[in-house]
């Protein structure tokens, strides 16, 4: 295991444009910490620059207390899984996994071991001898993960290891990583764009946008707490319901309706997570639903909240109907954030 520290690392082509703007964070011994964001945000580029295979421009990169700016990737201690798998076609799972072995010199008996031990950590005992066409997208997966295994890496790198698969087992995968990784206790830096996969699999969530770290948090801090706008809206299927509103004697006011109580005089962006709001007859507010989205244990009601269109969460049990309904909301569930800047307030 390793701790990994970025002290004001950034990343500026020689064209100027800079993809990664200084920034500075640790990831502790045997932490699984999550890189989310929309694409070109920076994750990928910052993940590669842990890798050592993208220059370091500014700042320093330190693992296990060891400055690694100018190291080679094999002098790093880390292991890296790709989207791709990155598999040879010709060889067998059992060569492929024990591939980096061999080309360290490791003794063929030593090989075989680990390769066997990775193999029966991934349930692939039975499927050593054969190639990779000849295994589905979920098995080629584990055999890169064993790949990284056998090596006994003090970081593991992933780089969207799943986006290559379909949904149910990107389901199952994301499972099967994290109990791995909590198994072997091996610090892990996964890069993803999906914030699913984010919120179920990380011990700390770093949200980027734009080459920046908009919320460094807890899955629970990053969704219940949103730093800005940005974060409201990324984190969350559906995200939070974002709407201009303003502060008056006590009040947050969406035109002439009162959607609480808050400590703020003027312009805000009021943000409330769909399950936040409760249908009730005797509700302040009045929603108009327009559709309902059914989703089996629960369901989602889109519609009108005055001028602004909410999506509303709710048990399937609840009893809804499009045309007027009354609202309220729970108890400090509102988030504010900074009219122009976005920022949580």
């Amino acid at each position: 295991m390793a701790q990994v520290q970025l002290n004001n690392i950034g990343k500026t082509y020689p064209n100027g444009f800079e993809a990664l703007h200084p920034t500075s964070f640790a990831i502790e011994e045997g932490e699984f910490t999550v890189l989310v964001g929309p694409s070109g945000c920076g994750k990928s580029t910052l993940l590669r620059m842990v890798a050592g295979l993208e220059e370091i421009t500014s700042g320093e990169l330190q693992i296990a207390g060891r400055v690694v700016n100018d190291a080679d990737p094999a002098d790093r201690d880390i292991a890296m899984v790709f989207q791709n798998y990155a598999l040879y076609p010709h060889m067998t799972v059992r060569k492929n996994i024990g591939y980096g072995l061999k080309n360290r010199g490791t003794p063929k008996d030593v090989i075989a071991q680990k390769v066997v031990e990775a193999a029966n950590l991934l349930n692939l005992d039975d499927y050593l001898d054969r190639k990779p066409s000849q295994l589905s997208g979920g098995q080629r997966q584990r055999v890169a993960m064993g790949r990284a295994i056998v090596r006994d890496p003090a970081l593991f790198l992933f780089d969207e290891p799943l986006s290559n698969l379909d949904a149910k087992l990107r389901n199952q995968m994301r499972i099967e990583i994290k109990a791995l990784q909590r198994r072997l206790g091996v610090t892990s830096i996964y890069v993803t764009h999906d914030q699913v996969e984010a919120m179920t699999m990380a011990d700390r969530i770093i949200v980027m946008n734009a080459g920046r770290i908009e919320q460094i948090g807890s899955p629970a801090e990053v969704y219940h707490n949103p730093a800005s706008t940005f974060v409201a809206s990324f984190m969350g299927a559906p995200p939070m319901n974002l709407m201009p509103a303003i502060g008056v004697d006590g009040q947050i006011m969406l035109g002439e309706q009162t959607l609480g109580p808050a400590q703020h005089q003027g312009p805000v962006t009021a943000g409330i997570r769909p399950e936040d709001f409760i249908l009730d007859p005797a509700g302040p507010l009045s929603f108009d639903i327009q559709i309902i989205e059914e989703l089996g244990a629960h369901r989602l009601l889109h519609g009108t909240l005055g001028s602004e269109t909410v999506t509303v969460h709710v048990n399937n049990d609840v009893v809804a109907a499009p045309g007027a309904q009354r609202l309220s909301v729970k108890p400090g569930a509102i988030c504010l954030f900074d009219a122009t800047s976005g920022k949580r307030l």
